[in-house]
């Protein structure tokens, strides 16, 4: 009999569109949070401004301080059709990106595509249909041709993924520094300045990482089994001062399932341990049920879509039965879901 954890369709629920944030709320620390206490069952419901009354000077905040970048370019091809690149990263080896490619007609190497000045051209395939481009722009240039022309990469679950200019704020934490992904750490569109101050005034303290989000967290899980689904490989480091941080003994409390996966990723013998060699490192950790998450005291974390490897890793800290019923009661109590959505925080 198959273990009925391991199963896609195990992790299915129903879900009412006027569920779904199309924006943020106004003032993002107004969001509301539900916090579940796992050892003793209680479930709590704040907002999220008042997070600071349930942690103390035993906790740290982990953080992830990836930053999204505009991605999606709209041109033309010399035929004048229409092209959409969508690039999956700004790390590049020998001037080749990774991206997806969206056109009418076939894609052939040599393609050329314009978008004004910044000329792409297809160089090469990647596994699952994706590509490799070159650009006429060193990398410098390619950045600053990013943030004057093309778009923020909201998901296509909201607004269809069409993103505007208020997206530019919205779509991106307070924290963000380093550049890199293609999706918000979504938990930590939640945190304020005024989150942050009244945080410090109870001395909880903070850490970053960075992991750059990739496209893949996009892509939905298409294995009946789950233990057959691959996750996409996404660089992360952090640095010796956060690193240190993080092993100072507290009780960590982990900022997104993409803090979480750093965390996991590098946990060993108690301690969070760089692998050897310089960074950025890769990770393609995959978290769910039987699987022991063993590097937090708790997460903040936002509610995710049926079926996504986001949702199963919260089933890895608290079981999928659990998971589905804190889901339901967020539906009960009108919460919000998804990137925009409100915040679930979960104590061991």
């Amino acid at each position: 009999m198959k273990n009925i954890d391991l199963l896609k369709d195990s992790y299915d629920f129903e879900l009412d569109p006027k569920f779904i944030a199309e924006r943020p709320i106004k003032g993002r620390h107004n969001s509301k949070l539900l916090i579940y206490h796992e050892k003793s069952g209680e479930i709590q419901h704040t907002n999220f401004k008042d997070l600071a009354q349930y942690l103390g000077p035993n906790n740290l905040l982990v953080l992830n301080q990836s930053k999204v970048f505009p991605c999606r370019l709209i041109g033309e091809k010399p035929t004048g059709g229409r092209v959409e690149i969508f690039l999956l990263s700004l790390i590049a080896k020998d001037g080749v990106y990774p991206s997806m490619i969206k056109t009418n007609t076939k894609k052939r190497i040599g393609d050329e595509f314009s978008f004004g000045d910044l000329t792409a051209t297809l160089v090469g395939r990647v596994d699952k249909g994706d590509f490799f481009v070159t650009f006429n722009k060193s990398h410098e240039e390619l950045i600053t041709c990013l943030e004057e022309m093309a778009r923020i990469p909201i998901p296509p679950y909201i607004r269809d993924g069409i993103s505007d200019e208020k997206d530019l704020v919205d779509y991106q934490t307070v924290y963000a520094k380093d550049l890199g992904s293609v999706a918000a750490p979504t938990a930590g569109l939640h945190f304020t300045d005024e989150v942050f101050k009244s945080l410090e005034d109870k001395g909880v303290e903070k850490a970053f990482v960075t992991l750059h989000v990739g496209a893949g967290t996009f892509r939905p899980v298409t294995a009946p089994e789950i233990v057959n689904h691959r996750m996409h490989f996404e660089h992360y480091d952090i640095e010796t001062p956060d690193l240190n941080r993080i092993n100072s003994g507290k009780d960590i409390i982990a900022v997104g399932t993409t803090s979480l996966r750093v965390l996991e990723s590098t946990y060993s013998n108690g301690k969070i341990e760089l692998p050897k060699g310089d960074g950025p490192y890769t990770t393609d950790i995959f978290m769910y049920p039987g699987k022991d998450v063993k590097s937090i005291s708790g997460l903040i974390t936002n509610f995710h879509l049926p079926k996504s490897t986001l949702l199963m890793l919260v089933s890895a800290m608290i079981g999928r039965e659990k998971a589905l019923e804190l889901y339901e009661i967020a539906k009960e109590e009108d919460y919000r879901f998804f990137s925009y959505g409100d915040a679930m925080m979960i104590l061991r």
